[in-house]
C-alpha cells in the first residue's frame, strides 16, 4: 500500500479514537516517512509534539497500523515539517482557533504534571484560606516580586497543592513563554541520584536552575539529605538571582522540619510562610459543591450541608462522593436524604473503625455526655432539657448503630417511629445549620469510638 494512502487510513481512525481538538494539535500535520523492515518512521512537526504523541499514543498508533499492515510494527519519530503542498485544512468552519488553543494549553499543562481541575477559579475561598489564596494570586501575576519564596503549609486536603498548581496554570495561560517545573521533592531527589549515577549532572543543574518558576511540593522530604540539600540550596539561588519565582509546600512550618539544613530554613524563612488551616463548616460545603459539579453530580444544597456537618476532612469529602456517585450510577436512583444518611452510616468505618456499636453503649454515653439518666432520657417527659439529647440519641441510634425506625422507637419507651423520623430529620437539618451541634455530635462520636 502506498504510504500516503496508508497515513491519510490511519488518520482516518485517529479522528474516530480522539478528541478532535487533540487529532488536529497533534497528528494533523504529522505524514508517514517511511514503512521498511516493519519499522515506521513517522514525522512530527515539534519536538514537543513528538514527545505528546510518544508518550500518550504511541500504543494506539502501532495497534491501528498493525492492523492496516496485518504486521507487528515498532514506531520511530522525527520531526520534520510537512511539505507544503500536503497541507490541507481538516476541519474548516467546525474548528476554531480557540479550541486549538486550549487543546494546546491543556498538553502543555498535563505534560508539566498539572492536574486540569486545580485552578484559581476551582478554588473554594473563605476566611480560614482568604490568606493564602490571595498571596498565591499575587504571585502568580508578579512573578519574582511579590513574595520570593511562597511558603505554604498545612495538613491533609487543606489545598496547599491546588494553591500551587492554580499558579502555575496562571502563569502559563498568561505567559506561556516562561519555563515552569513542578515536581515534588521525592522526585527532586530521584533526579539527583540517577544524574550521579548516570554522570549528567550538568544536565539536572541545567533544568533546574534554568527554571524561571520553580513549584516543589513536599519540600520536607529532601530534609536529611545533604547533597540533595546542597543542589536544591544552589538551585534556590540560582533562580532568584536570575529573577525566578519559588513556590514550596510542606506539611509543617520551616522550623518544624527535622535536620533541614540551617541556611535553607533561612532562606525559607525570608519569604511568606502561610498556614492553610483545615476547612471550616461553610468551606467545605463549597468544596463538597464544587468537587460534585465536576464529576457531573447534581447535589442539592442541604444534602452538601448535611454531608459537610458529618465529614471534617476534605479527601474524606472526596471518598464520599466517589461513593455516592458510585450509588447512583449502579442502581440508576436519584440522590435522596435516605440515601446519603445511609453512606454516612457506612462511612463511620473509615480510619479502621470496625467496631460494632450497642445501642445501650449509645444510650449510656448520650445520658452521661448530657448529665442525664437514662430514664429520662429513653423516658416520656417532654421538659426541653431532654428533648435535644433524646433527638440526638434518635439520630446515632439511627446513623450509627443502623437500627430501624420501629427499634429505635421500641428503644426509647415505645414511641411511633413518626416520632423518631421527625427527630432524625430535625438533627439531620440542623447539623447543616448550626456548627456548634455538629462540634458536639463530632466529639460523641469520637467517644463512641474510643
Amino acid at each position: 500500500m502506498d504510504k500516503q494512502k496508508l497515513w491519510q487510513q490511519i488518520q482516518e481512525e485517529l479522528k474516530i479514537s480522539v478528541s478532535r481538538t487533540i487529532y488536529q494539535t497533534l497528528f494533523s500535520n504529522t505524514f508517514l516517512i517511511s514503512l521498511e523492515n516493519k519499522v515506521a518512521n513517522i514525522a512530527c512537526p515539534s519536538s514537543y509534539i513528538q514527545n505528546l504523541i510518544e508518550t500518550r499514543y504511541y500504543s494506539l498508533l502501532k495497534d491501528i497500523l498493525d492492523r492496516k499492515t496485518k504486521e507487528e510494527n515498532s514506531l520511530v519519530f522525527t520531526v520534520k515539517l510537512m511539505p507544503k503542498d500536503e497541507k490541507k485544512e481538516e476541519f474548516g468552519p467546525l474548528f476554531d482557533n480557540k479550541e486549538i488553543e486550549e487543546a494546546s494549553f491543556a498538553a502543555k499543562s498535563s505534560h508539566l504534571g498539572l492536574k486540569a481541575n486545580y485552578t484559581f477559579e476551582n478554588f473554594c475561598v473563605s476566611q480560614v484560606n482568604q490568606l493564602a489564596y490571595a498571596a498565591a494570586t499575587a504571585v502568580a501575576k508578579n512573578l519574582g516580586k511579590a513574595y520570593n519564596p511562597l511558603f505554604l503549609w498545612g495538613g491533609v486536603g487543606v489545598g496547599k497543592t491546588h494553591l500551587m498548581q492554580a499558579i502555575g496554570h496562571e502563569v502559563l495561560k498568561y505567559q506561556p513563554e516562561i519555563k515552569i517545573i513542578y515536581c515534588m521533592g521525592e522526585e527532586f531527589t530521584n533526579e539527583i541520584i540517577n544524574a550521579i549515577r548516570s554522570k549528567t549532572t550538568d544536565l539536572f543543574k541545567k533544568k533546574y536552575r534554568g527554571a524561571q518558576l520553580l513549584l516543589l511540593d513536599d519540600v520536607q522530604f529532601i530534609a536529611g539529605k545533604d547533597t540533595v540539600q546542597e543542589e536544591f540550596f544552589h538551585t534556590f539561588n540560582a533562580i532568584l538571582q536570575t529573577g525566578g519565582q519559588v513556590v514550596l509546600v510542606s506539611d509543617r512550618p520551616p522550623e518544624e522540619i527535622a535536620k533541614l539544613e540551617e541556611r535553607l530554613r533561612s532562606r525559607f524563612e525570608a519569604g511568606l510562610i502561610i498556614d492553610i488551616p483545615a476547612p471550616d463548616f461553610e468551606l467545605r460545603s463549597a468544596i463538597l459543591l464544587t468537587k460534585a459539579k465536576q464529576k457531573g453530580i447534581n447535589l442539592p444544597m442541604d444534602l452538601a450541608q448535611m454531608i459537610a456537618s458529618n465529614i471534617d476532612s476534605t479527601r474524606k469529602l472526596e471518598g464520599f462522593l466517589v461513593r455516592l456517585q458510585s450509588e447512583i450510577q449502579t442502581k440508576n436512583i436519584a440522590i435522596t436524604a435516605d440515601l446519603v444518611r445511609t453512606l454516612l452510616g457506612k462511612g463511620v468505618e473509615d480510619q479502621n473503625r470496625k467496631k460494632m456499636l450497642k445501642p445501650k453503649e449509645i444510650i449510656k454515653l448520650i445520658a452521661d455526655y448530657y448529665n442525664l439518666k437514662i430514664s429520662d432520657i429513653c423516658g416520656q417527659k417532654r421538659i426541653k432539657e431532654y428533648v435535644l439529647p433524646r433527638q440526638i440519641l434518635m439520630y446515632l441510634l439511627r446513623t450509627e448503630a443502623q437500627l430501624s425506625l420501629i427499634s429505635v422507637a421500641e428503644l426509647l419507651g415505645n414511641r411511633d417511629h413518626t416520632t423518631v423520623m421527625h427527630g432524625v430529620d430535625k438533627i439531620t437539618r440542623l447539623l447543616s445549620e448550626n456548627e456548634d451541634l455538629s462540634v458536639q455530635i463530632s466529639g460523641i462520636k469520637q467517644k463512641l469510638y474510643e
